[in-house]
């Protein structure tokens, strides 16, 4: 991407009030945060050939990270996780917090199921799109 494409997108962040821009443009992704009083360019990276993706159960579904932040798995630092591997869930049930510029965020189930793998540890720093969870749903 060139620089007058990364400006024009710069001056649209300015102009909608956006904090953050991912852009995937000419087989490249570029990755814009506003920090400060001017965005900065944080990645620029030309994607690898997808490896096979594992297989999971049918009917299975990932929870991914709606932002970029920090990933806790429970309400405190030493309270027990929202979520654990087997888990049943429901739709709206909090699966875990991501804090996002002091914010605190609930991530929650958007269907029932039952969670198959915890991606994400405790404290790790996620960005957009970041799998979290894995779930399947739940057969009756």
């Amino acid at each position: 991407m060139d620089e007058n494409s990364i400006r024009k997108y710069a001056s649209l962040m300015k102009e909608l009030g956006l904090t953050g821009l991912e852009i995937d443009e000419n087989g490249g992704v570029v990755r814009l945060e506003m920090g400060g009083a001017a965005p900065a360019v944080i990645n620029q990276t030309v994607p690898q050939p997808a490896a096979a993706a594992p297989a999971h159960e049918s009917g299975g579904s990932c929870i991914k990270s709606p932002m970029v932040g920090v990933f806790y798995a429970g309400p405190a630092e030493n309270a027990a996780p929202f979520v654990k591997v087997g888990d049943t869930v429901r739709r709206g049930d909090v699966l875990c917090i991501i804090e996002a510029m002091k914010l605190m965020n609930e991530i929650t189930a958007e269907q029932d199921g039952v969670i198959t793998e915890v991606c994400a540890e405790n404290g790790q720093v996620v960005d957009f799109g970041c799998p979290l969870f894995r779930m399947k749903k739940e057969t009756v």
